[in-house]
């Protein structure tokens, strides 16, 4: 049986090697879908959507209202210490389907119950975009 529980946070982000406007500092209303699959339990449900929000929900609040930036890109980490601005550096570009590997992984690390065997995650960039990867859980 599947169940899925939908998030949302707004975050800034620039693609400084991209070719058009996303090269620019911008942000978006970021929308994740996360969908289990699993066994359903005595009492009925496969996992209590407050447990599968508990376990998503820090990194949203993490991510919301901060600037997601390359360790790399010197000038907007500078930018962004001077301005005492909330930020997550990571060791990949910003594209959403780096971001959408990002959040699959940590969720299949967040010590998810035994009786789920696949995780989805879908991250929506805008209303007409998204990147969606699934993972078997052993």
């Amino acid at each position: 049986m599947k169940i899925a529980k939908e998030f949302n946070w707004e975050m800034g982000h620039r693609l400084p090697e991209h070719f058009g406007k996303c090269k620019n500092i911008h942000g978006h209303s970021y929308k994740m879908l996360v969908e289990i699959d699993g066994d359903v339990l005595e009492s009925g449900m496969v996992m209590d959507y407050y447990h599968l929000k508990d376990a998503i929900e820090p990194l949203v609040e993490k991510m919301d209202h901060a600037f997601l930036v390359h360790k790399d890109d010197k000038i907007v980490l500078e930018f962004l210490e001077k301005m005492n601005s909330k930020k997550i550096v990571v060791d990949f570009q910003s594209t959403v389907e780096n971001m959408t590997r990002f959040f699959l992984n940590e969720i299949k690390n967040s010590n998810l119950p035994a009786n789920i065997h696949k995780v989805k995650v879908r991250v929506c960039e805008t209303p007409d975009d998204y990147a969606e990867e699934e993972i078997e859980l052993s």
